[in-house]
């Protein structure tokens, strides 16, 4: 006989279609209240007429004579390409999560759990501190260099992790600690030998801003892969429901587990390389919100990656707004932001899951 938890539970697991329709509506409300919030204070039906005239088929069919051209270069140049951003970078961080929770079979894991942020953090800090300056297809050395210590970083933990032909999940984990603290003593050194203004500079990236992407260069060039990672993900998404079997238990099922560890571990590794490359090492984002969407909807993957990037992508639009009103005139990180609201939840949802849930 069924619980009144459990019967709660299978209820709202059963309304899936009609939660994902409502996070649907929730983000394009999140997403204009992002636009509105900000120094400068630009009126709903502005936006919303501003946004219109973007639109080929609405364009002509919008009176836009009110609208000031301030107005219209802050949305459009400034906040819009922000806004954004933090849209695709909360979605490929929250589906990173729910990549790695799922082949990890393990809920405290997160898109930082063998090492990526820590490959980026060594690749900005570099650049930060040696002072490098070359761009590439709009995209800075910065970008370049924590995409690619990022990447660099998991496929180096992979490989060394390899016993035989497989790689065993333990050891994938303690190889991805281990490598982190060692490249974490290099970030620290960095920082030693920096001024105090390259220190601030290297602090804030650390910290997660993303501040530095209002401009359509950084959206441009984050789409392809955080398209490419989330696609691959979900492609994978029956793997990664009978993966939560156990691997023997997959293997028998037809699954060829280290492949799908592979292709996934890099999916995860892309997806997370992209977002910090542009925002630096959000936390919490690919930790918390898989937990909130597996409550809401599930363990089912093919379900859970779509909703946790809508989720992850709400949430971080939203941390990122507060981050611009909340000390006046300045700005917060929105990593701290982040942090500040992720932490008091992310201990709520294990009060209330004491008794564990399925991943």
């Amino acid at each position: 006989m069924k619980t009144d938890a459990e019967t709660s539970h299978l209820r709202r697991v059963s309304n899936w279609k009609l939660h994902l329709v409502i996070l649907l509506v929730a983000l394009g409300i999140v997403f204009v209240l992002s636009l509105n919030l900000g120094y400068a204070h630009i009126p709903f039906s502005d936006i919303l007429t501003i946004l219109a005239k973007q639109v080929p088929l609405l364009n002509n069919l919008v009176d836009y004579s009110g609208i000031s051209t301030t107005a219209e270069v802050i949305i459009v140049q400034i906040r819009l390409p922000r806004v954004i951003c933090g849209a695709l970078v909360g979605a490929a961080l929250a589906t990173a999560g729910v990549t790695y929770q799922g082949i990890f079979r393990n809920p405290m894991a997160d898109p930082y759990v063998i090492g990526a942020s820590t490959g980026a953090s060594v690749g900005s800090a570099l650049v930060i501190v040696l002072g490098v300056g070359v761009s590439l297809l709009g995209v800075n050395t910065l970008q370049i260099l924590a995409f690619v210590g990022s990447l660099t970083t998991v496929l180096f933990v992979y490989s060394i992790s390899r016993v035989g032909s497989r790689v065993p999940v333990t050891t994938l984990l303690l190889t991805g600690i281990a490598i982190s603290l060692f490249l974490n003593a290099i970030v620290t050194y960095m920082k030693t030998i920096a001024s105090d203004r390259l220190l601030h500079g290297l602090t804030f990236w650390l910290i997660g801003s993303l501040a530095p992407t209002e401009n359509w260069d950084k959206v441009f060039a984050i789409i392809p892969f955080i398209l490419v990672g989330v696609v691959v993900a979900y492609l994978y998404s029956r793997e990664l429901n009978i993966m939560a079997l156990g691997e023997d238990q997959a293997q028998h099922l037809g699954v060829e587990i280290e492949k799908v560890k592979r292709i996934l571990l890099v999916s995860g590794a892309l997806l997370t390389a992209a977002a910090v490359s542009i925002s630096g090492l959000i936390g919490f984002v690919g930790l918390i919100i898989p937990h909130l969407t597996r409550v809401l909807i599930g363990p089912d993957h093919r379900v859970l990656l779509p909703t946790a990037a809508i989720v992850g992508a709400a949430f971080l639009m939203s941390c990122d707004a507060l981050s611009r009103v909340v000390m006046g005139s300045g700005e917060a990180p929105v990593g701290i932001i982040t942090a500040l609201t992720g932490a008091p939840f992310f201990i709520y949802l294990l009060r209330r899951k004491r008794k564990g849930y399925t991943l």
